[in-house]
Protein backbone atom coordinates (compact mmCIF):
# COMPACT_ATOMS: atom_id res chain seq x y z
CA UNK A 1 0.00 0.00 0.00
CA UNK A 2 1.12 3.53 -0.81
CA UNK A 3 0.12 6.12 1.79
CA UNK A 4 -0.62 9.74 0.84
CA UNK A 5 -0.10 12.20 3.72
CA UNK A 6 -1.91 14.18 2.32
CA UNK A 7 -3.40 15.82 -0.76
CA UNK A 8 -6.27 17.07 1.38
CA UNK A 9 -4.36 18.97 4.07
CA UNK A 10 -0.82 19.75 5.27
CA UNK A 11 -0.35 17.04 7.90
CA UNK A 12 3.44 17.55 8.32
CA UNK A 13 2.95 21.25 9.10
CA UNK A 14 -0.18 21.26 11.26
CA UNK A 15 -0.86 17.71 12.43
CA UNK A 16 2.50 15.97 12.74
CA UNK A 17 1.93 14.99 16.39
CA UNK A 18 -1.25 13.21 15.34
CA UNK A 19 0.56 11.42 12.51
CA UNK A 20 3.41 10.22 14.73
CA UNK A 21 0.85 8.97 17.24
CA UNK A 22 -0.95 7.05 14.51
CA UNK A 23 2.36 5.45 13.51
CA UNK A 24 2.86 4.35 17.13
CA UNK A 25 -0.68 2.97 17.34
CA UNK A 26 -0.30 1.18 14.02
CA UNK A 27 -3.56 2.31 12.42
CA UNK A 28 -5.57 5.34 11.34
CA UNK A 29 -9.27 5.90 10.68
CA UNK A 30 -10.29 7.89 7.59
CA UNK A 31 -13.71 9.30 6.81
CA UNK A 32 -14.80 9.07 3.18
CA UNK A 33 -15.06 12.70 1.99
CA UNK A 34 -17.94 11.74 -0.34
CA UNK A 35 -19.79 9.73 2.31
CA UNK A 36 -19.06 10.99 5.86
CA UNK A 37 -20.87 8.01 7.40
CA UNK A 38 -18.27 5.65 5.92
CA UNK A 39 -15.10 5.32 8.00
CA UNK A 40 -12.21 3.04 7.04
CA UNK A 41 -9.55 1.65 9.36
CA UNK A 42 -6.15 1.69 7.65
CA UNK A 43 -3.28 -0.43 8.96
CA UNK A 44 0.00 1.51 9.17
CA UNK A 45 2.50 -1.24 9.96
CA UNK A 46 5.75 -1.23 7.93
CA UNK A 47 4.77 -4.67 6.62
CA UNK A 48 1.71 -3.15 4.94
CA UNK A 49 2.92 0.32 3.93
CA UNK A 50 5.32 0.17 0.98
CA UNK A 51 5.92 3.91 0.77
CA UNK A 52 4.64 7.15 2.30
CA UNK A 53 4.35 10.35 0.27
CA UNK A 54 4.25 13.49 2.41
CA UNK A 55 2.79 16.71 0.94
CA UNK A 56 3.77 19.91 2.72
CA UNK A 57 4.67 23.57 2.57
CA UNK A 58 6.55 23.37 5.86
CA UNK A 59 8.11 20.14 7.22
CA UNK A 60 9.77 21.83 10.22
CA UNK A 61 7.45 20.23 12.84
CA UNK A 62 8.53 16.77 11.60
CA UNK A 63 12.27 17.26 11.23
CA UNK A 64 13.41 16.42 14.76
CA UNK A 65 11.47 13.14 14.77
CA UNK A 66 12.28 11.58 11.41
CA UNK A 67 14.05 8.74 13.22
CA UNK A 68 10.58 7.49 14.19
CA UNK A 69 10.05 6.72 10.49
CA UNK A 70 13.16 4.53 10.24
CA UNK A 71 11.06 1.42 9.46
CA UNK A 72 9.33 3.12 6.52
CA UNK A 73 10.27 4.22 3.03
CA UNK A 74 9.04 7.69 2.11
CA UNK A 75 9.61 10.91 0.24
CA UNK A 76 8.34 14.49 0.39
CA UNK A 77 6.47 16.65 -2.11
CA UNK A 78 7.58 20.06 -0.82
CA UNK A 79 5.80 23.15 -2.17
CA UNK A 80 8.06 26.19 -2.19
CA UNK A 81 6.93 29.20 -4.21
CA UNK A 82 7.71 32.90 -4.48
CA UNK A 83 4.35 34.08 -3.13
CA UNK A 84 4.09 36.45 -0.21
CA UNK A 85 1.55 36.38 2.59
CA UNK A 86 -1.08 37.99 0.40
CA UNK A 87 -1.34 34.55 -1.24
CA UNK A 88 0.09 32.15 1.35
CA UNK A 89 -0.66 34.08 4.51
CA UNK A 90 0.08 31.56 7.27
CA UNK A 91 3.53 30.33 6.30
CA UNK A 92 6.96 31.22 7.74
CA UNK A 93 9.44 33.36 5.82
CA UNK A 94 10.72 31.52 2.75
CA UNK A 95 14.36 32.66 2.86
CA UNK A 96 14.74 32.49 6.65
CA UNK A 97 12.80 29.27 7.37
CA UNK A 98 11.43 27.29 4.46
CA UNK A 99 14.46 27.15 2.14
CA UNK A 100 16.78 26.17 5.03
CA UNK A 101 14.20 23.57 6.07
CA UNK A 102 14.25 22.11 2.56
CA UNK A 103 18.03 21.91 2.68
CA UNK A 104 17.95 20.35 6.16
CA UNK A 105 15.40 17.75 5.08
CA UNK A 106 17.42 16.80 1.98
CA UNK A 107 20.58 16.50 4.06
CA UNK A 108 18.79 14.12 6.44
CA UNK A 109 17.04 11.85 3.92
CA UNK A 110 18.74 12.50 0.55
CA UNK A 111 18.00 14.76 -2.39
CA UNK A 112 16.08 12.08 -4.31
CA UNK A 113 13.52 11.94 -1.51
CA UNK A 114 12.60 15.63 -1.60
CA UNK A 115 10.71 16.86 -4.66
CA UNK A 116 10.34 20.61 -5.12
CA UNK A 117 6.91 21.89 -6.15
CA UNK A 118 6.66 25.38 -7.65
CA UNK A 119 2.92 25.28 -8.07
CA UNK A 120 0.36 26.44 -8.76
CA UNK A 121 1.63 29.32 -10.88
CA UNK A 122 -0.80 32.22 -11.18
CA UNK A 123 -0.36 35.54 -12.95
CA UNK A 124 -1.76 38.88 -11.83
CA UNK A 125 -0.61 42.49 -11.46
CA UNK A 126 1.83 41.53 -8.67
CA UNK A 127 2.88 38.04 -9.68
CA UNK A 128 3.90 38.73 -13.24
CA UNK A 129 5.94 36.37 -15.43
CA UNK A 130 9.04 38.43 -14.59
CA UNK A 131 8.34 38.12 -10.86
CA UNK A 132 8.01 34.33 -11.15
CA UNK A 133 11.19 34.05 -13.22
CA UNK A 134 13.17 35.90 -10.55
CA UNK A 135 11.63 33.96 -7.67
CA UNK A 136 12.05 30.61 -9.42
CA UNK A 137 15.69 31.35 -10.25
CA UNK A 138 16.51 32.29 -6.65
CA UNK A 139 14.88 29.17 -5.25
CA UNK A 140 16.44 26.89 -7.89
CA UNK A 141 19.89 28.21 -7.06
CA UNK A 142 19.26 27.68 -3.33
CA UNK A 143 18.10 24.09 -3.96
CA UNK A 144 20.99 23.13 -6.24
CA UNK A 145 22.14 19.73 -4.97
CA UNK A 146 19.15 19.33 -2.65
CA UNK A 147 16.62 17.98 -5.17
CA UNK A 148 16.57 16.48 -8.65
CA UNK A 149 13.06 17.45 -9.73
CA UNK A 150 10.68 20.39 -9.80
CA UNK A 151 6.93 20.00 -10.35
CA UNK A 152 5.05 22.90 -11.93
CA UNK A 153 1.42 23.57 -12.80
CA UNK A 154 -0.67 26.57 -13.70
CA UNK A 155 -3.53 27.50 -11.41
CA UNK A 156 -6.93 25.95 -12.10
CA UNK A 157 -10.20 27.56 -11.08
CA UNK A 158 -12.63 25.48 -9.05
CA UNK A 159 -15.86 26.33 -7.27
CA UNK A 160 -13.93 26.61 -3.98
CA UNK A 161 -11.36 29.13 -5.25
CA UNK A 162 -13.31 30.94 -7.97
CA UNK A 163 -14.05 34.02 -5.83
CA UNK A 164 -10.40 34.26 -4.74
CA UNK A 165 -9.12 34.00 -8.31
CA UNK A 166 -11.45 36.82 -9.37
CA UNK A 167 -10.47 39.01 -6.40
CA UNK A 168 -6.78 38.49 -7.16
CA UNK A 169 -7.22 39.54 -10.79
CA UNK A 170 -5.74 36.31 -12.12
CA UNK A 171 -5.21 36.18 -15.87
CA UNK A 172 -3.89 33.66 -18.39
CA UNK A 173 -0.86 34.24 -20.58
CA UNK A 174 -1.22 33.89 -24.35
CA UNK A 175 0.08 30.49 -25.44
CA UNK A 176 3.28 31.79 -27.05
CA UNK A 177 4.20 33.78 -23.93
CA UNK A 178 3.35 30.83 -21.71
CA UNK A 179 5.63 28.52 -23.68
CA UNK A 180 8.47 31.06 -23.60
CA UNK A 181 7.96 31.45 -19.85
CA UNK A 182 8.06 27.68 -19.33
CA UNK A 183 11.21 27.30 -21.42
CA UNK A 184 12.91 29.88 -19.24
CA UNK A 185 11.97 28.01 -16.06
CA UNK A 186 13.36 24.80 -17.55
CA UNK A 187 16.59 26.53 -18.50
CA UNK A 188 17.09 27.88 -14.99
CA UNK A 189 16.21 24.56 -13.39
CA UNK A 190 18.55 22.60 -15.67
CA UNK A 191 21.39 25.00 -14.82
CA UNK A 192 20.93 23.88 -11.22
CA UNK A 193 20.68 20.15 -11.89
CA UNK A 194 16.89 20.04 -11.62
CA UNK A 195 14.44 18.42 -14.08
CA UNK A 196 11.02 20.04 -14.56
CA UNK A 197 7.81 18.02 -14.89
CA UNK A 198 4.16 19.09 -14.83
CA UNK A 199 1.36 18.11 -12.45
CA UNK A 200 -2.05 17.20 -13.96
CA UNK A 201 -1.49 19.90 -16.56
CA UNK A 202 -3.83 20.00 -19.57
CA UNK A 203 -1.40 22.11 -21.60
CA UNK A 204 1.16 20.23 -23.67
CA UNK A 205 4.51 21.61 -22.54
CA UNK A 206 6.67 18.89 -24.10
CA UNK A 207 8.21 21.29 -26.63
CA UNK A 208 9.57 23.25 -23.64
CA UNK A 209 11.19 20.13 -22.21
CA UNK A 210 8.48 19.50 -19.62
CA UNK A 211 7.04 15.99 -19.41
CA UNK A 212 3.79 15.06 -17.67
CA UNK A 213 4.87 14.07 -14.18
CA UNK A 214 3.55 11.79 -11.46
CA UNK A 215 3.55 13.11 -7.91
CA UNK A 216 2.84 9.66 -6.51
CA UNK A 217 5.44 8.33 -8.86
CA UNK A 218 5.85 4.58 -9.48
CA UNK A 219 9.38 5.05 -10.84
CA UNK A 220 10.57 7.13 -7.87
CA UNK A 221 8.95 4.74 -5.41
CA UNK A 222 10.63 1.74 -7.03
CA UNK A 223 14.00 3.53 -6.94
CA UNK A 224 13.57 4.23 -3.24
CA UNK A 225 12.36 0.69 -2.49
CA UNK A 226 14.93 -1.05 -4.65
CA UNK A 227 12.36 -3.38 -6.20
CA UNK A 228 9.40 -3.32 -8.60
CA UNK A 229 5.81 -2.89 -7.46
CA UNK A 230 2.50 -3.74 -9.11
CA UNK A 231 0.24 -0.71 -8.94
CA UNK A 232 -2.32 0.87 -11.25
CA UNK A 233 -2.93 4.44 -12.24
CA UNK A 234 -5.23 6.26 -9.80
CA UNK A 235 -8.59 6.48 -11.57
CA UNK A 236 -9.99 8.78 -8.87
CA UNK A 237 -7.76 11.67 -9.96
CA UNK A 238 -8.14 14.05 -12.89
CA UNK A 239 -7.61 12.52 -16.37
CA UNK A 240 -4.32 14.43 -16.75
CA UNK A 241 -2.95 13.09 -13.46
CA UNK A 242 -0.23 10.46 -13.79
CA UNK A 243 -0.23 9.33 -10.16
CA UNK A 244 -0.61 5.71 -9.14
CA UNK A 245 -3.13 4.47 -6.59
CA UNK A 246 -2.67 5.45 -2.97
CA UNK A 247 -4.63 5.73 0.26
CA UNK A 248 -5.03 9.31 1.49
CA UNK A 249 -5.47 9.76 5.23
CA UNK A 250 -6.17 13.51 5.28
CA UNK A 251 -9.35 15.52 5.81
CA UNK A 252 -10.56 18.40 3.66
CA UNK A 253 -11.10 21.86 5.20
CA UNK A 254 -8.43 21.40 7.85
CA UNK A 255 -5.36 23.08 6.30
CA UNK A 256 -4.47 26.31 8.11
CA UNK A 257 -2.03 27.70 5.52
CA UNK A 258 -4.75 29.97 4.12
CA UNK A 259 -3.51 29.84 0.51
CA UNK A 260 -5.77 31.91 -1.73
CA UNK A 261 -5.59 29.37 -4.59
CA UNK A 262 -6.58 26.40 -2.41
CA UNK A 263 -9.24 23.94 -3.59
CA UNK A 264 -9.10 21.67 -0.51
CA UNK A 265 -10.76 24.08 1.94
CA UNK A 266 -14.41 25.03 1.74
CA UNK A 267 -13.92 28.26 3.71
CA UNK A 268 -11.82 29.82 6.46
CA UNK A 269 -14.75 29.29 8.82
CA UNK A 270 -14.93 25.57 8.08
CA UNK A 271 -11.18 25.22 8.69
CA UNK A 272 -11.45 27.00 12.05
CA UNK A 273 -14.44 24.87 13.01
CA UNK A 274 -12.72 21.61 12.08
CA UNK A 275 -9.38 22.58 13.65
CA UNK A 276 -11.15 23.08 16.97
CA UNK A 277 -11.96 19.36 16.89
CA UNK A 278 -8.31 18.37 16.52
CA UNK A 279 -7.13 15.80 19.05
CA UNK A 280 -3.63 14.47 18.54
CA UNK A 281 -4.66 11.18 20.17
CA UNK A 282 -7.74 10.57 18.05
CA UNK A 283 -7.75 7.87 15.38
CA UNK A 284 -9.53 10.36 13.09
CA UNK A 285 -8.02 13.65 12.00
CA UNK A 286 -10.29 16.44 13.31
Amino acid sequence: MILSVSRRTDIPNYYSEWFYNRIKEGFVCVRNPMNPHQVSRITLSPEVVDCIIFWTKNPVPMLARLDELASYQYYFQYTLTGYGRDIEWNLPNKKEVLIPAFQDLAEQIGSKRVVWRYDPILFNAVYTPEYHRNAFCQIAEALNGYTDQCVISFVDTYAKNKASMKALGVYELPETELLDFTRELCRMAKANGIRVVSCAEQKDLSECGVEHGSCIDKSRIETILGYSIEVSRDKNQRPECGCVESVDIGTYSTCKAGCRYCYANHSAESVARNAEKYDMYSSLLC
